[in-house]
């Protein structure tokens, strides 16, 4: 039974009441590269918010917390302990001294005011400063409810990031996975949804019928996934703002739930018949089916690249399980993978250079990647069975899940983590039990 989702979970877009404060450039400006193997964190002062009433001082004080935590997790920010900072918080409202901030190593200055408005909505603004060049490089205002403020420091997090870094930011976003409990032979699985951080964690399905697989539509807003209700495979597809479910088709034999088209109109899938695993793509405005493959291996886990015009997947037509890409239409298919093992559930980044995928080579699994031809091939997470590559929106992150041996009680132990393409960031997003197949959404609208 689905439980229908709240607005708490749903979340509504935020006002922007100031579009940027101000951009000045720099004299020696910050800018940190994240195309290199390693890079040494940036060190970051974020301060706490600025609020005039006690309630506005708590949501500031937790908005600086969040921003802490998101820029630490991606490995290139060391955000500095507050217990070090020499300008204090009242002093920061006249103005910043940014000698205090130097002479503490800070080389980026967050700093921010919270205000809770006589209608009961916060108002929060940021400032980013580069301290040695003494300049503000960016700000925004916000206005929203004050249950929104988490998403806010999330708002924030992605435009730090950008004008660091230059590239969008993954931190508005919302991770969809199966929550699983139980020994190995009885194994409940729920859908769950969380923010990429791990906080709003809520249950979609109450675990009467397992479920795997899920995915998020181009517009963040639905997710297909596969439902095995009385044993017989259902692809369902759920608007999380409605709470509306509905049955794409009952097919029997079934791999995997289908991935969206980059224009949402269309899915694409591997569907059983009479033995024998094709691919289709179906048209969700029509419900029209179209075939893809034509061959008496199994090809299965479908995905397609980020303009549309072609598909990857993987098949063991060639003798053993590797990756091949062909056109959306069907034709023109070419073999990727070369290299020693067995390789499946590829899915396209986001920014089209990268195929990620899982590996399973000399009794161990691998999370990789590899250039659409099948070059670079680089291994970054690898462990007893790691599975399920999905992408952050911006092409950077990777989340999938571990998933250890059976102890003497029969219980399996599954965590979801993320690594970045350096392969040197590997953290664990917690859940509250067990979690599996993760799927990251694009950025919210």
């Amino acid at each position: 039974m689905l439980i229908k989702a709240t607005r708490g979970l749903l979340i509504t877009a935020i006002s922007v009441l100031g579009i940027v404060i101000g951009t000045i450039p720099a004299q020696a400006e910050i800018n940190v590269n994240i195309t290199e193997g390693f890079v040494e964190p940036l060190p970051v002062a974020v301060a706490d918010f600025n609020g005039g009433q006690p309630e506005a001082q708590l949501i500031g004080r937790d908005i600086a917390e969040v921003i802490s935590a998101n820029l630490e997790r991606t490995g290139l920010f060391k955000p500095i302990d507050n217990k070090a900072f020499i300008q204090d918080q009242n002093s920061l409202r006249v103005g910043v001294r940014f000698g205090d901030w130097r002479l503490i190593n800070a080389q980026a200055l967050v700093t921010g005011a919270a205000q809770v408005q006589g209608d009961g909505k916060v108002r929060i603004e940021f400032r980013l400063w580069d301290v040695y060049a003494e300049n503000m490089m960016t700000g925004f205002s916000y206005t929203s409810t004050r249950t929104n403020w988490r998403r806010i420091a999330h708002q924030i997090s992605d435009a730090i990031y950008k004008r660091l870094t230059g590239e969008q930011g993954y931190f508005d976003t919302r991770v969809v996975y199966v929550s699983e409990t139980g020994p190995q032979n009885r194994r409940q699985r729920r859908l769950a949804i969380m923010d990429q951080d791990g906080f709003n964690h809520k249950f979609l399905t109450n675990g009467r019928f397992d479920v795997f697989t899920p995915r998020f539509s181009p517009t963040s807003q639905e997710i297909t996934y596969l439902s095995f209700e009385g044993n017989v495979p259902k692809v369902k597809l759920l608007d999380l703002q409605t709470g509306r479910e509905e049955t794409l088709g009952n097919f029997k034999g079934m791999s995997f739930a289908p991935r969206f088209s980059p224009d949402g109109n269309s899915v694409v899938m591997s569907l059983a018949d009479r033995g024998n695993t094709e691919i289709y793509t179906m048209d969700l405005r029509t419900r029209k089916f179209s075939r893809l493959t034509n061959h008496p291996a199994i090809d299965t886990s479908p995905s397609y690249s980020p303009d549309g015009s072609k598909v990857v997947f993987n098949s063991d037509r060639g003798g053993s399980q590797q990756l091949y890409v062909m056109d959306v239409n069907g034709g023109n298919v070419k073999r990727i993978s070369f290299n020693k093992g067995r390789y499946a559930t590829p899915v396209w980044s986001p920014r089209g250079d990268l195929i990620a995928f899982t590996r399973l080579s000399g009794r161990k699994f691998y999370i990789g990647v590899m250039k659409p031809d099948g070059s670079g091939e680089r291994m970054l997470a690898e462990g007893y069975h790691v599975e399920g590559p999905t992408w952050s929106p911006n092409g950077r992150v990777l989340s999938y899940y571990k998933q250890g041996k059976s102890d003497s009680r029969g219980k399996v132990k599954s965590k979801v983590y993320t690594v970045d393409l350096s392969g040197y960031n590997e953290r664990e997003v917690v859940t509250p039990l067990d979690g599996v197949d993760p799927a990251w959404s694009p950025l919210l609208q």
